[in-house]
């Protein structure tokens, strides 16, 4: 199996590149982090590619290469992210159009430029990482939650449209993954939300295992972790009215937890 991997210098993507490639599968690494990319373990089934998802042009190039290198696409990982907490009221133009263009346009232009092959020979999977913030408002993270909300749009919209030509498409929303991308959310009042959950975040293991699982089940969707949080995201977002207190008193949860890890 042939899969290309974004973000994959770090967290999540790095993770599920050792993983495919404990597998004995050939992996395509991708990210804007030279020195992340080079860290990883050489071998012949890897091939590491420095581009920019936000360019359309830069994702044709990395499936050439991926074919030339291993014959072709038969997965894509969509995993590279971007997250900067703030208040909207507080939020530049460059803020905004980093998160559309690196969570949603990266997560387009890749499905676009894998699609064609993928429908062609009638099979194929591509696997998006969202958020339980493509479920659920969360303020103080509007800009990030707003861009996975058109991730998880977008990747269910395009499963109903090619499941008919063999490809299929899911998406995974986790919780807090204990990443870079947490790590900097810590000392921010306006994360809060982000530590109002379950006291260890997941780890980029459970998503990995989850993005195995949707190989194998081809699900929709797969919501980290299930049960109560999940529900209760779901709920959020279908009555936000409803929500607005829940989230209120969420939110001193977070602020009481970050002030813990500040301790610690």
């Amino acid at each position: 199996m042939n899969v290309i991997v974004t973000g994959a210098a770090s967290g999540i993507g790095r993770a599920l590149v050792e993983r495919m490639l404990a597998r004995g599968h050939n992996v395509l690494a991708g990210d804007v982090d030279v020195v992340g990319l080079a860290a990883l373990p050489a071998q012949a089934s890897l091939c590491t590619h420095v581009f920019d998802v936000r360019d359309a042009g830069a994702w044709q190039s990395a499936v050439r290469v991926c074919g030339e290198r291993f014959g072709g696409v038969d997965v894509l990982a969509n995993v590279a992210g971007y997250l900067r907490p703030g208040y909207a009221h507080e939020a530049s133009a460059e803020d905004a159009a980093r998160h559309i263009d690196v969570n949603v346009k990266g997560v387009i232009f890749g499905a676009q430029a894998v699609l064609p092959q993928l429908v062609a020979k009638k099979s194929g999977h591509i696997v998006n990482i969202a958020s339980l913030a493509g479920l659920s408002p969360v303020p103080g993270l509007a800009l990030y939650s707003a861009s996975k909300f058109a991730v998880r749009g977008y990747s269910l919209s395009i499963a109903a449209e090619v499941r008919a030509h063999g490809v299929f498409v899911t998406v995974i929303c986790p919780d807090a993954v204990a990443t870079p991308m947490l790590e900097l959310q810590r000392d921010r009042e306006e994360a809060a939300l982000t530590f109002s959950g379950a006291k260890q975040p997941l780890t980029p293991k459970d998503v990995v295992d989850a993005f195995e699982r949707a190989l194998v089940r081809r699900p929709f969707e797969i919501i980290l972790p299930g049960g109560t949080r999940a529900w209760l995201a779901k709920i959020a977002g279908a009555f936000p009215g409803l929500a607005v207190s829940a989230l209120g008193r969420l939110r001193k949860k977070g602020l009481k937890q970050q002030e813990t890890n500040r301790r610690a």
